[in-house]
């Protein structure tokens, strides 16, 4: 079997492959630290089966599946989803993408390898599967969730410079009223830019969203209506929403 594992996390991706290499029937176990990696290898290699994280810089899992679908010859590997989102919404999205599989992590390395093994047989498998042993999902992913539903892409630089900004919001919640003086020169000097560059980033990465018609989907996040299409709240209204959100999900 050739498999392609697709995450960004270094260990858990170098697990994953660590594990495949060592059974006698993978021939071959490559890696990929997001979509836009793995679509280069793609293209150089043929695959079996591709295990995909779903949120990742540059390029997140569905837009790799989307690209995979409209730029490789059939036939094009299985894809098996592996992921901490185990909401239906993200599943439903993954299979009318074209994965095969969704698992939620964590897993054990046997799990994974057998579903290949089904899949490579051609065997039917259930859609979803949970783990069995759960665990607190990071500020980080939650994040990355958040962003997914709302529609903002990984690939444009607003996406994470407001990441940066929600989480400074989450922990310091007063940040936003200091968010010329501090928020945006504190985003700068991480990424290695200027402030009014962050601004108009974030700014570029809100407005995304609105265009892709995601005000009743952030309304929904929210539980209640903030938001309408005509009034699109500032960058700061924004990071402090979602802030908000973030904190009040990890106190409940």
């Amino acid at each position: 079997m050739r498999i392609l594992v697709v995450d960004d996390h270094d260990a858990l991706r170098n697990a994953m492959i660590d594990a495949l290499a060592r059974q006698e029937d993978v021939a071959l176990a490559d890696g990929a630290a997001n979509g836009a990696e793995a679509l280069k290898l793609l293209c150089q290699r043929s695959y079996d089966v591709m295990v995909t994280d779903i949120v990742m810089p540059v390029m997140d899992g569905y837009t790799l599946m989307q690209e995979m679908r409209r730029l490789m010859p059939s036939p094009a590997p299985k894809v098996i989803v592996a992921t901490a989102l185990a909401r239906d919404d993200f599943v439903m999205r993954a299979v009318e993408l074209g994965a095969k599989f969704y698992l939620v992590k964590p897993f054990q390395p046997e799990i994974l390898l057998g579903h290949i093994r089904r899949l490579v047989r051609g065997e039917e498998v259930v859609p979803l599967v949970h783990a069995a042993a759960a665990r607190e999902v990071s500020l980080d992913e939650r994040l990355g969730s958040l962003f997914l539903t709302l529609g903002i892409p990984a690939h444009i630089k607003g996406y994470q410079y407001l990441r940066a900004g929600v989480k400074m919001a989450v922990e310091n919640p007063a940040v936003v009223n200091r968010i010329t003086k501090e928020l945006y020169p504190g985003i700068a000097a991480r990424f290695d830019t200027t402030a009014s560059k962050v601004e108009r980033a974030i700014r570029h990465a809100i407005e995304v969203a609105w265009n892709r018609g995601r005000v009743d989907t952030l309304n929904r996040v929210l539980g209640c209506r903030v938001c309408t299409p005509e009034d699109k709240p500032t960058n700061g209204e924004f990071i402090a929403m979602l802030a908000d959100k973030l904190r009040l999900d990890r106190t409940a």
